[in-house]
């Protein structure tokens, strides 16, 4: 499919991702969001008063998040602008796209920005009152380990549906790691000749700011929190569920951190891009559930909907992007459409960099746009899992305009 709504080369940004109750523990992430938008957009030398419609992406809500997409644009600048507020765990960021992409599709908006931000980090403890339980008392919840440790269909931990994934397809602790250490391999090229790959959309040195947003807290090279794994190391890790295969070291971290991206017409794309002779084009999208609690396998039809949609194979395209909560998602992946896991998601992936939920898909995305146009173009295809046992995939384009 060829859909109106184009990305603007190099009109997308990420901070670096930072491991929870790291650097970026105290800023309230929305603010924080608006904040980085701002100093990019600047950057860019793109006026926010040319956005005439917003999308605003999180899972783990902070205080004022009620105000959402509104509030955001306010304080970045684009203060006629609405829009959504969405929430749709690790899918937000491909979800969000979506909902940018349909808004220009349809003929109701010219140019958006779309942005999801989390902070896993500090996450808000919940009361919900109930005056007719036992003594007027309520429920209580702690928003971000709670709904990692249960889903409510179910009563399993996320944990236990990449366990239930192993077992059905049969994949060791031993293939888990060898996928973590060729991910952290592959995350080491994009740190190469100072860190080359990320400063293609990546603000570095970052200035962390205080809460206030007029000092500079800190100063970040790059991700924080990223682990260095041996096969040594990785070999002496027991299961973390008793008679399971996946252990702290074939899994992913929470994380905090934001990420953006500009949608707007193909006019309009020349005139915001980096490089005005590079065209980004969204070629399809996909979603797709599995069965109760076996996340990790959603992936895989979402992916296909999504190549369906763009007319494509899965061999067919020149890159691959995945989210991979767990070493586990890319092992199946590649079983499945029978692709090589050791060539997907070059530069890195949320295996590695972290897991804030909603930008970890835009961070994704970017970086697959940004391998196409070192390869001279190509397509591309991402695809992610998330809460609830769901995904959602897009396959792109990056070409000559």
């Amino acid at each position: 499919m060829d859909y109106q709504a184009e990305i603007p080369y190099g009109a997308y940004w990420s901070t670096p991702f930072t491991r929870w109750q790291g650097s970026f523990a105290n800023l309230h992430s929305v603010e924080f969001a608006a904040h980085v938008a701002r100093l990019e957009l600047a950057r860019r030398k793109i006026d926010p008063q040319v956005f005439d419609y917003g999308v605003l992406g999180f899972s783990v809500p902070q205080k004022h998040s009620f105000f959402g997409l509104p509030w955001l644009t306010g304080l970045v600048g684009a203060t006629g602008v609405g829009g959504p507020t969405l929430m749709q765990a690790c899918a937000t960021g491909v979800r969000s796209l979506l909902a940018g992409a349909q808004e220009i599709e349809v003929g109701l908006a010219t140019t958006a920005l779309v942005l999801n931000c989390d902070r896993t980090s500090n996450g808000p403890h919940l009361y919900y009152p109930n005056p007719r339980g036992p003594g007027g008392t309520g429920a209580a919840e702690d928003w971000v380990m709670d709904n990692f440790g249960c889903d409510p269909l179910g009563g399993h931990s996320m944990l236990a549906t990449a366990e239930n994934v192993a077992k059905k397809h049969g994949f060791t602790t031993a293939e888990q790691h060898e996928v973590v250490l060729r991910r952290e391999e592959q995350y080491r090229e994009a740190l190469a000749d100072g860190a080359a790959f990320l400063r293609r959309f990546m603000t570095l040195p970052f200035e962390v700011p205080a809460p206030g947003y007029k000092k500079t807290a800190g100063i970040l090279e790059g991700d924080e929190g990223v682990s260095q794994s041996t096969a040594e190391g990785l070999a002496k890790l027991k299961p973390v569920l008793p008679g399971g295969t996946v252990t702290f070291g074939g899994q992913t971290h929470p994380a905090d951190g934001n990420a953006a991206i500009v949608l707007t017409t193909r006019h309009r794309a020349r005139e915001l891009a980096a490089n005005p002779k590079i065209a980004v084009r969204l070629r399809g999208f996909g979603q797709a559930r599995a069965a109760l609690a076996y996340m990790p396998e959603a992936t895989v039809p979402a992916a296909q909907r999504a190549l369906a949609q763009a007319g494509k194979r899965v061999e067919q395209m020149t890159a691959i992007k995945t989210h991979n909560p767990f070493a586990i998602n890319d092992l199946l992946f590649a079983k499945e459409n029978g692709v090589d896991w050791r060539t997907m998601n070059n530069f890195g992936c949320s295996l590695v960099w972290g897991h804030p939920q909603a930008p970890m898909g835009t961070r994704a995305i970017i970086e697959l746009i940004e391998e196409l146009a070192l390869r001279g173009g190509g397509w591309g295809l991402f695809t992610g899992c998330a809460a609830g046992d769901t995904a959602m995939a897009l396959v792109l384009e990056v070409c000559d305009a």
